[in-house]
């Protein structure tokens, strides 16, 4: 497979919450746990179950940064 996307984390599904159109996908990452909502057709297609190794495929079209401030600010 080839893909446009860089950002690509290899990990273990840990969980499938799914209901009628859309699943909840939990992927145990070297980065931490990453989320990912994807429609339940396609975890019927991929055959996706817990423990299968995957990749969470990551684009982002934006990163916020948010700072608490100090007393000194």
């Amino acid at each position: 497979m080839s893909t446009s996307i860089r950002n690509h984390l290899p990990g273990t599904i840990e969980q499938i919450v799914s209901d009628k159109v859309v699943s909840e996908i939990v992927i145990n990452t070297a980065a931490g746990p990453v989320t990912s909502i994807i429609t339940t057709g396609s975890v019927k297609r991929m055959n996706l179950k817990k423990g299968d190794a995957v990749f969470a495929i990551i684009k982002a079209t934006e990163v916020s940064i948010e700072k608490e401030s100090s007393a000194r600010d």
